[in-house]
C-alpha cells in the first residue's frame, strides 16, 4: 500500500506545483500585457504600475481570457487607441511566451 500512497502524494504534488506554475504565469503575462496597454494609453508609471495590477485582478472575474481582452479592449477603446481584439489576442500569445520565458530563466 506504501507505493500507492506515494504515488499518489507525487501526482498531487505534481498537481499543486502546475496549478501554480500556470497561475504565476497568467500572473506574470498579465502585468506584461497591462504594461503594454498602458504605454499606448500613456500612462505615468505610477498610473502603470496600478494599471498592471488592475488587469491582473481583472483576471479572476471568470475563468479563462475573456475578461482580461475585455477589460484591456474596453479600457484602449475609452483611451481613443486604434487597437482590435485581435491585436489583443496577438498581444496576449506574445506576453505569454515572454513570460514563460522569463519564468524559466528564474528557475
Amino acid at each position: 500500500m506504501t507505493d500507492f500512497d506515494d504515488r499518489r502524494r507525487g501526482e498531487e504534488a505534481k498537481f499543486a506545483f502546475d496549478e501554480e506554475t500556470a497561475f504565476k504565469l497568467a500572473a506574470r503575462r498579465n502585468r506584461l500585457l497591462g504594461e503594454w496597454a498602458a504605454r499606448l494609453m500613456n500612462l505615468t508609471q505610477e498610473e502603470t504600475d496600478a494599471y498592471k495590477k488592475a488587469v491582473v485582478q481583472a483576471d479572476f472575474e471568470e475563468a479563462g481570457d475573456e475578461d482580461v481582452i475585455r477589460k484591456l479592449l474596453g479600457d484602449l477603446t475609452a483611451a481613443d487607441c486604434d487597437v482590435s481584439e485581435a491585436d489583443i489576442r496577438t498581444k496576449l500569445e506574445e506576453k505569454t511566451v515572454e513570460a514563460r520565458r522569463q519564468l524559466m530563466s528564474e528557475s
